[in-house]
């Protein structure tokens, strides 16, 4: 990974806050696929005055690539960075700090240098920690739900409210999973498949409910790996998805994007009461008698985990997806004290 110094070393003159003459680097990716990559840059920096900081950065490479139903996905985060978007974070919800971002339009390339959050992440994560950033989340939309700041409307490239919707559709279209869940070479257990057909059946009606929500800023990829829990507060990561959507939508990600399996139902009874309690600080949410947001999950994540147990080779991984939806069946009945 050739790294251009002098962007390196402008990076960590903001990271530093001090004027930064030299750095030696090495970069290893942290995570990475056909669209972009992300790498941790380590080594030592020298000072003006001749101090030797050593530093970790995160460099993200970005290219563009098109997503279904959201062409400006992938050069969003880069935008919001751009924007006053980081102004209205507090310490308990934020995201990292941005030292230097540049695009080149030549070849729809981004590159943002990052700060290095060292924290919990990923299965990790304690069920304490998933209430911990169910709950801030919530207060976060609240607080912009109530006071609209200016920023909000400001953003020009943010996901429309109907991606959950039209996503789902396109799921259900697709012949491959939907014929398989109602055709005789079915492996999957019978209660499980007349649960995904019966939220078909009931879709429209579904998303009437889902559209009287509040619609709030929503993360939309609101998953493990891409929160980061330090010193009591929560960091998050990965913005290229967020825009409009409805109250409780990104719990279904916190919950049932490739899940702790063995404690979905436990997230699902701690996280949807610590998220409404952060959001009603700001707006009465009483009067919401519905939060959906078990009907959100099988929306997302259920034709999702079919696909997934379709084209899967290993027995391991199709068991987890069969297990992983016999915890969203069980949801179904959990009691939760709104």
């Amino acid at each position: 990974m050739n790294i251009k110094l002098e962007k390196l070393i402008y990076a960590l003159n903001q990271r530093f806050k001090k004027e930064i003459i030299a750095a030696d680097y090495q970069a290893m990716p942290l995570q990475g696929g056909t669209v972009g990559n992300v790498y941790l840059v380590l080594g030592t920096a020298e000072t003006a005055e001749g101090e030797i900081l050593p530093y970790r950065i995160v460099l993200k490479i970005q290219k563009k690539w098109e997503r279904y139903g959201d062409p400006g996905s992938w050069r969003r985060e880069y935008d919001l960075y751009s924007s006053d978007l980081g102004t209205i974070f507090s310490e308990a919800l934020r995201w990292p700090t941005c030292y230097h971002a540049e695009f080149n339009v030549e070849v729809n390339e981004y590159q943002m240098w990052l700060e290095f959050i060292d924290g919990v992440t990923g299965l990790d994560l304690t069920s304490e920690m998933y209430e911990k950033a169910a709950g801030e989340l919530g207060r976060f939309q609240g607080k912009l739900y109530a006071e609209q700041p200016a920023v909000l409307q400001s953003l020009t490239n943010l996901s429309h409210a109907n991606l959950m919707k039209n996503t789902y559709l396109h799921y259900r279209s697709w012949p491959v999973v939907y014929d398989y869940i109602r055709s005789e070479d079915c492996e999957l257990p019978l209660h499980l498949r007349q649960m995904l057909i019966d939220i078909d059946e009931q879709a429209g009606e579904i998303f009437d409910r889902i559209e009287k929500l509040p619609l709030v800023l929503c993360h939309r990829d609101f998953w493990v790996t891409n929160l980061i829990y330090a010193d009591g507060n929560i960091a998050l990561i990965d913005w290229d998805t967020s825009g409009w959507g409805y109250l409780g939508e990104d719990l279904a990600s916190l919950i049932a994007d490739e899940p702790d399996i063995d404690h979905m139902v436990e997230h699902y009874q701690r996280c949807i009461p610590a998220y409404y309690k952060g959001f009603s600080e700001y707006v009465d949410v009483f009067r919401i008698a519905d939060h959906c947001v078990y009907e959100m999950i099988l929306l997302v994540f259920g034709y999702r985990l079919v696909e997934g147990y379709l084209h899967t080779e290993t027995d391991d991984e199709k068991t987890k997806h069969v297990h992983t939806l016999q915890k969203i069946y069980e949801m179904k009945t959990i009691p939760l004290n709104l």
